[in-house]
């Protein structure tokens, strides 16, 4: 692709190079990359995170015959230990080899549960990025109830037992499901229904003698136990409580009675109000803890995330620390932090995963309610919460589980506090979240992310406040990458025309629109539409922002690559040349931008007759791409694309074999076989083998590729016709001109379907289709 959307403000512009690895250019020089699936998983697959097994764990009377039943509902009210019984069911079966699939999702509402599953379905091949999530939720049932390999799934606090309607597991395999709901829909003769109830009081002493050490501090224990009802999340804050400051448990007993009433007006069960007491007796003893005054703020930001799992980094980004640095009422250092989240620990108000620090703080749902109802500055602490979590999300989401747990905790911030986080002018954690849904694939989920904020923002703001209008154009982004292209152009022209009547047709906000429908038309096939838009805006800019400002360079560059697409290569060429000189001068040599032009400065070289030069070129681009960000950077990766095609095309054919092997490998390593560089690298490697010989070798790792690519991509996407059409020629090329020519005639109207007659793909198809016919 050429010239990618500019993002909405605050974001940049991004640019994106053919087979789909990210270019960044512009203001911040933020990227943006699509991640697509390659081939077949890694067997075993896990998705999810089990949650740890509680310290001093009671194993209860209604786990025997657990692992007798294929579907097991473990159902009771909040804090009874339901997860904990189904992790210590199931995480054996997370180390277990032979388990081929294992699949753990907090199932909080459809979405959710849909979410889970179409990303398992994505794991093991069986769904593309771009269906939806819906769509590949049902695959993975229809895939569940056909395989002959083992799987464990488990739907972790089913709200509502309609939220699993056609979505229930077969009984093939291992379900765990738990859930607060006791509704005849659960219960059927093929499911074990299991039902967990407080601690008896012989649990409830048994677990306090095993928490509290010394003997003297048990006087009252079974006293303790009958006013806490024998709640196992209560009884752990009051066996903390009461070994941390080393009173009786008839004395905790006297305190939690004389205690304050902070129980919400709505409780979300009977539970809740129990909660809510010894919350407040161990919130108090936290907060006088060293470091004093810190826990407290600690507690009420982390209980407005996912308790199933939050960034340890969040407890400790500068924004957290300044915000529990005015709590406290003096500096809070990183360690002062960590320590806090220990003293909760301790008290029981939280727990740890040191093994898995991306998501390395839990806080039980019940805690994190009671903690949330005591708040009175909700809005302050929501933003301060979605600040911290922005600053801990990374620029390059490298490690998928972290990427899911971050979206995890923005997605209940949002479920909390999404009010909070829209006035007064939207949080960038409601960009940051659809972000990150596009560029794990998601692309349809993105674009229904951004919908439903532009609506609930239009609500709330007006349909004509700036915040609306930027999401509504994150909505066209992401409409477009879905595969709705010309759906892009129609909403970047609605919105365009809104930002000219708005704010006028020199704003900023709108230059950014113009850009944006230009890279649609273009996208379209409108390649001539792309460049008269962006002369129109390059003309406002050049007069509105000057020639050297960072937005009028991305313009020059922009207009260059359609261009260079829609004529001769030569001839923008110079171009080129003239825009390097300035980008140079105005932004350094080392600049991304600098860099990015030489890139698509070498390669237009190339493409205008000249491969080596474009060699020489890119040998010292890659150099300096490896000086600048590092041997496995994404540009570093895309320049080494190209250095081996040009070699190729230079006619070192054996030389562009070697390099394109040793990228596949490298891309397969750094990003994994579902990165779209690994299928453009593939893509480069058979083309090049094909030219040394063996084409019946090439046809069949071609058809491979075809059937990767529509498996992951769809059958209407680009790359997978393109790799139609490569196929197509090379069965030619091994002497099938009959099947070439049947090849190429599908093709070819698929490609006027999808593409439309004028695109210069479809062309491209239209030549072919002569040239084999003329040899049949």
């Amino acid at each position: 692709m050429s010239g990618a959307p500019v993002s909405e403000p605050p974001d940049p512009r991004v640019v994106h190079l053919d087979g789909g690895t990210g270019i960044q250019i512009g203001s911040n020089n933020r990227q943006t990359i699509h991640y697509h699936g390659a081939t077949g998983p890694p067997w075993p697959v896990r998705v999810g995170t089990v949650p740890m097994v509680a310290d001093c764990y009671q194993e209860r009377a209604v786990e025997d015959g657990l692992d007798s039943a294929a579907t097991t509902v473990v159902t009771g009210m909040g804090g009874v230990g339901k997860t904990q019984i189904a992790a210590r069911h199931v995480r054996g079966s997370w180390a277990d080899p032979a388990v081929d699939l294992a699949v753990w999702i907090t199932a909080v509402d459809r979405d959710t549960i849909a979410a889970g599953y179409a990303q398992a379905a994505r794991a093991i091949g069986q769904a593309t990025l771009d269906d939806d999530p819906a769509t590949a939720a049902r695959v993975l049932v229809n895939w569940l109830a056909t395989t002959d390999r083992r799987w464990v799934v488990v739907l972790d606090d089913v709200r509502d037992p309609g939220d699993v309607h056609g979505l229930w597991p077969p009984g093939s395999g291992v379900t765990v499901v738990t859930t607060r709901r006791r509704d005849a829909a659960l219960r059927r003769t093929d499911r074990r229904v299991i039902e967990v109830a407080p601690y008896t009081a012989d649990e409830s002493v048994s677990y306090l003698r095993s928490k509290v050490v010394r003997p003297d501090l048990l006087d009252g224990a079974a006293n303790l136990a009958a006013e806490l009802g024998g709640l196992p999340l209560a009884l752990a804050q009051a066996a903390a409580f009461v070994q941390d400051v080393e009173i009786t448990c008839a004395e905790y007993v006297r305190q939690f009675r004389a205690g304050r009433d902070v129980a919400p007006d709505a409780l979300p069960d009977e539970h809740q109000h129990t909660v809510d007491r010894t919350w407040a007796l161990s919130i108090e003893r936290a907060d006088e803890l060293a470091p004093a005054g810190v826990a407290r703020p600690l507690l009420e930001l982390l209980s407005f995330l996912d308790p199933n799992g939050i960034p340890t980094a969040v407890a400790t980004t500068a924004v957290t620390l300044a915000y529990l640095g005015v709590r406290a009422d003096r500096p809070v250092s990183a360690e002062d932090s960590l320590r806090a989240v220990q003293v909760l620990r301790r008290l029981s108000l939280a727990d740890t995963d040191q093994a898995h620090p991306h998501l390395g703080i839990r806080v039980h749902a019940l805690v994190q309610h009671a903690t949330r109802a005591a708040i009175e500055k909700t809005t302050l602490i929501a933003n301060f919460a979605a600040q911290a979590l922005v600053e801990s999300w990374p620029e390059n989401e490298r490690d998928p589980v972290l990427g899911q747990g971050l979206r995890a905790n923005a997605a209940e911030l949002m479920r909390h506090a999404l009010a909070h986080l829209l006035i007064p002018d939207g949080h960038v954690v409601l960009h940051r979240h659809g972000r990150s849904l596009g560029e794990a694939g998601l692309a349809r989920a993105a674009e229904d992310h951004f919908r439903r904020m532009s609506a609930a923002a239009a609500r709330a703001l007006g349909a004509d406040h700036p915040t609306t209008l930027t999401l509504r154009g994150e909505q066209a982004t992401w409409r477009g990458y879905s595969g709705d292209v010309a759906g892009a152009v129609v909403e970047s022209e609605r919105l365009l025309a809104d930002r000219v009547r708005i704010k006028g047709p020199e704003d900023p906000t709108t230059l950014t629109t113009r850009h944006n429908l230009a890279y649609w038309r273009g996208e379209a096939g409108d390649l001539a539409g792309a460049v008269a838009e962006l002369d129109r805006l390059l003309e406002i800019e050049l007069r509105v922002l000057g020639v050297d400002d960072r937005s009028t360079l991305t313009t020059r560059y922009s207009r260059a690559l359609w261009r260079a697409r829609a004529a001769e290569a030569a001839s923008v060429v110079t171009e080129f040349e003239h825009l390097l000189a300035d980008w140079t001068r105005v932004c350094g040599a080392d600049d991304p931008g600098t860099l990015t032009v030489r890139h698509e400065l070498a390669r237009c070289r190339g493409k205008a007759g000249n491969p080596a030069a474009a060699v020489i070129e890119f040998r010292r681009l890659v150099e300096d791409q490896t000086r600048v960000h590092g041997k496995e950077h994404p540009h570093t990766l895309t320049a080494r694309h190209d250095l081996a095609n040009w070699r190729g095309e230079a006619g070192d054919v054996p030389g562009a074999v070697t390099e394109f092997e040793r990228l596949v490998a490298d891309s397969v390593r750094v990003h994994g076989p579902d990165h779209p560089a690994t299928l453009s690298a593939r893509s480069g490697l058979l083309h090049h083998r094909a030219r040394i010989g063996g084409l019946p070798a090439v046809a069949r790792e071609l058809a491979q590729l075809l059937a990767d690519r529509t498996r992951v991509l769809g059958p209407d996407h680009p790359e997978t016709l393109t790799t139609r059409g490569s196929l197509a020629t090379v069965r030619g090329g091994c002497g099938d001109v009959a099947r070439a020519v049947a090849e190429t005639e599908q093709l070819l109207r698929d490609r006027t379907r999808v593409l439309g007659p004028d695109h210069p793909d479809t062309r491209a198809s239209r030549e072919n289709l002569a040239y084999w016919r003329a040899r049949a």
